[in-house]
């Protein structure tokens, strides 16, 4: 059996193939928590990116473009706030899901304005991740359509 690899219409490797593994950033403070979070996300198949703190979360998210982001609020240097703020400015389309025991009401609306797609309270349960996780695929297939669809409108035919 031959095994499928994608290609673009000229013939070259796509970068993102359908049966990849949903690339996760994960960002805390706690090496504990995200070892943990790590483990979970392994577990459903997703291949997952570590930061300590905002500040490398932004960058991690520049170099890496991941599918998703999981941001905790509270952490040294740059907070989950102000990284979901700033990645939100660089990559307006990426799914960010906070994740914090921070969470009070008037955080949890502060972060859904500033477009995260859902919001965690720790301690956090399975159910809750593989739910994010799943938004985090939705949000993927419907960028994938949208540059399909883009690419398509942008061509001209003769």
């Amino acid at each position: 059996m031959e095994k499928n690899i994608g290609q673009s219409s000229n013939g070259t490797p796509t970068k993102s193939q359908p049966n990849d593994k949903l690339r996760i950033l994960i960002s805390d403070d706690s090496r504990l928590l995200r070892k943990k979070l790590r483990e979970e996300l392994e577990r459903l198949n997703c291949e997952v990116t570590e930061a300590a703190n905002g500040k490398e979360a932004i960058m991690k998210d520049l170099e890496d473009e991941p599918d998703g982001v999981i941001l905790d609020i509270v952490m040294p240097e740059v907070g989950g706030i102000e990284a979901l703020q700033v990645i939100r400015e660089v990559s307006p389309d990426v799914p960010i899901v906070m994740l914090s025991s921070a969470g009070t009401p008037q955080k949890l609306m502060q972060t859904l304005k500033m477009g995260a797609i859902d919001f965690i309270q720790k301690p956090y349960t399975r159910e809750q991740i593989v739910k994010a996780v799943e938004a985090i695929k939705r949000a993927k297939a419907k960028r994938q359509r949208k540059k399909a669809q883009e690419k398509v409108e942008g061509k001209e035919f003769d």
